[in-house]
């Protein structure tokens, strides 16, 4: 946490696709020290992370950022604008870290992010489900669904009937 009236960072960067998830991830543990965020990242990157529920590139990205950030695709960089242009399409995306995100366990949050989408083209039950009855879960979810179906709102309310 800053202290008050201490400045926030500001982060700008050019991201190599093959680092980019990482780097995403690990800038989840200093959001509270963020203002913004501003990358350019190959176009697919950028539409999973700003992705909606029920659309193909709805993940494990886009849920895990959408829960700490607001996301904006606010440019999109053609293969022209580089010399030499490379093969694919590259775009800006904007994070702004909520003002009060819902506090809840990271690292139960991710593992369960995390099996969710392990088994994607399957129902909830066979991979989500199997994880809940490990936990002893009684609450009610509806686990006739696939993991991309669901909204970020209703996986934070998961983790925090979890804890």
């Amino acid at each position: 946490m800053t202290s008050v009236g201490a400045h926030k960072l500001r982060v700008v960067g050019n991201l190599p696709y093959n680092i980019s998830t990482p780097i995403l991830f690990h800038l989840l543990d200093a959001v509270d020290v963020i203002e913004d965020q501003h990358f350019m990242l190959q176009k697919e990157v950028i539409d999973r992370m700003v992705a909606s529920p029920a659309t193909s590139d709805y993940g494990r990205l886009s849920v895990m950022l959408q829960w700490r950030y607001a996301m904006e695709n606010v440019l999109f960089v053609p293969p022209q604008s580089f010399d030499p242009p490379p093969a694919l399409d590259s775009a800006v995306v904007r994070m702004v870290p909520h003002a009060a995100p819902v506090a809840l366990d990271v690292k139960l949050f991710s593992e369960m992010v995390r099996v969710a989408f392990s088994q994607r083209r399957k129902l909830l039950r066979h991979s989500l489900g199997k994880w809940l009855e490990q936990r002893n879960f009684s609450g009610s979810f509806n686990l006739q669904r696939r993991a991309e179906e669901v909204p970020v709102a209703e996986y934070i309310a998961l983790a925090l009937n979890q804890s």
